[in-house]
């Protein structure tokens, strides 16, 4: 089980640095204002919209991947168990 939780805790972590950084970037017009859940660029080249893509994918990777991890596939390891007794 150790395995699994530091499989989906690197996903985690490595993945929620990316939007960290990248949402710091786009979603922080001052540091007096709100930092990190501002409302996304309105304008911007390709590449704003490249990198505003992959910070929701990011985010979503990191969210998905670490609840594979923490709970599909030990539950789907007790349920294997389970059935072979």
């Amino acid at each position: 089980m150790a395995d699994e939780f530091i499989k989906g805790f690197g996903i985690f972590v490595t993945s929620m640095l990316g939007w960290l950084i990248i949402a710091g970037t786009f979603n922080t017009p001052s540091f007096e204002g709100t930092q990190l859940t501002a409302p996304n660029p309105e304008t911007g080249d390709v590449y704003i919209q490249i990198a505003l893509l992959l910070k929701d994918a990011l985010f979503w990777i990191g969210i998905i991947g670490a609840l594979t991890f923490w709970v599909v596939i030990p539950a789907i390891e007790q349920a294997r168990t389970a059935l072979g007794e």
